[in-house]
């Protein structure tokens, strides 16, 4: 049995694709900081270029935690901020290169934090992140949007413009409170402006098998929501913010660690749900 309490699935490697596109676009969502978003969002985009994907991750936050995770400079040339305020700019032009091969970012800065503000008299302004990710789509096999902390304008557009949702979910009692508010907010985006949005599922993070909270906050989270629970849980360890600190992926910093082995096996998930080509 696996710690969600389901048996254990052996999910294949994905066999390599005959092309690259059209991307599914998945955003990685949660209004509560500090739950792993992040961290998931570079750790699965790794796993994902390992097994022959085009990835294109976008870091839509203004902190910017991304583009330094993967060690990316944000105050030099084009960043998301200046694609959202300028949509016919070609997008290729804010693209830049990882270290890691096929995975590329959209970087940000603290610019972004301006966006609302800029946005908030335009037309159809949950739409304008889909038309800058229209340009690019089609040279990639899956796009990961790294959302703020927040359901404020920039997530709305986030899931305006996604196929699906991720939600990393922080194995801790407050975390667990604001799933509910929000599904509503993917519910409404779904009513009202992208009637496509999936839930590709919730993934656990941050779990310690030692403790009884954690198992319990697992346990409530499977009740809850059933089978939208990914079976892949990703454990507590201090390898996270160490390769952070080293600009790459815990895939390459520590490729034999448990953690990174628990990415690769999410991805190969994804994967295996249709969520990822």
């Amino acid at each position: 049995m696996g710690p969600t309490g389901r048996p254990l699935s052996d999910f294949p490697t994905p066999p390599p694709l005959s092309g690259h596109g059209p991307a599914r676009i998945v955003s990685l969502c949660n209004q509560k900081g500090g739950v792993g978003k992040t961290t998931t969002t570079i750790s699965l985009a790794a796993s994902l270029a390992e097994y022959g994907r085009k990835v294109l991750v976008i870091d839509f936050d203004p902190q910017g935690a991304l583009s330094a995770g993967l060690g990316i400079g944000t105050h030099e040339g084009l960043t998301i901020y200046d694609l959202l305020l300028n949509p016919k700019r070609p997008a290729t032009e804010a693209i830049q290169e990882t270290g890691i091969p096929g995975l590329d970012i959209i970087p940000a800065n603290i610019d972004l934090s301006a966006a609302e503000v800029h946005l908030v008299n335009e037309v159809a302004r949950e739409q304008i992140l889909a038309r800058v990710l229209r340009q690019v789509t089609g040279s990639y096999d899956i796009v990961l949007i790294d959302c703020q902390p927040s359901l404020g304008l920039l997530t709305v557009n986030a899931l305006t413009a996604s196929h699906g949702v991720l939600i990393p979910l922080e194995c801790e009692f407050f975390a667990l409170r604001g799933v509910a508010l929000l599904i509503e907010t993917i519910e409404k985006v779904r009513d009202r402006l992208n009637p496509a949005i999936e839930l590709d599922g919730i993934l656990a993070t941050m779990f310690d098998s030692r403790t009884l909270h954690s198992r319990e906050v697992l346990q409530r989270v499977v009740e809850a929501f059933g089978n939208d629970v990914l079976e892949t849980v990703i454990g507590r360890t201090v390898k996270f913010p160490d390769a952070s600190v080293a600009g790459t992926p815990i895939t390459t910093f520590a490729p034999e660690h448990p953690a990174a082995k628990a990415y690769r096996q999410l991805a190969r998930e994804l994967v295996a749900r249709g969520a990822v080509a």
